[in-house]
């Protein structure tokens, strides 16, 4: 496969992520946080980094409105609930074993 073919097909792929990400809404960061330990706001993290990275100046909450299909604090009405104690149990023995692991 040839390098440009590679690039539209993992655009085309991360279209569709996006997408898959915008349409369950029921997942919530917490969710994806715990089972891959990458969120939405990951993503918009990492785009605006690459965006940068290629001198295209673009500010979080832009990232963040690729990324969640509208503007963050929409969505967070719309959509995010309260993480459960044990979700955030959880999310804070995940960081602790990272934490050790780097050690």
């Amino acid at each position: 496969m040839d390098k440009k073919s590679q690039t539209e097909i993992e655009a085309a792929v991360f279209r569709k992520l996006l997408s898959h990400l915008q349409t369950h809404t029921e997942i919530q960061n917490i969710d994806l946080m715990l089972t891959a330990d990458f969120c939405r706001n990951c993503l918009a993290k990492w785009f605006k980094a690459e965006a940068e990275a290629r001198g295209i100046k673009i500010d979080y909450p832009e990232a963040q409105e690729i990324v969640y299909g509208m503007p963050y604090s929409e969505w967070k009405q719309k959509y995010q609930t309260e993480a459960t104690p044990q979700q955030l149990k959880a999310y804070e023995e995940r960081q602790r074993r990272k934490q050790q692991s780097k050690t």
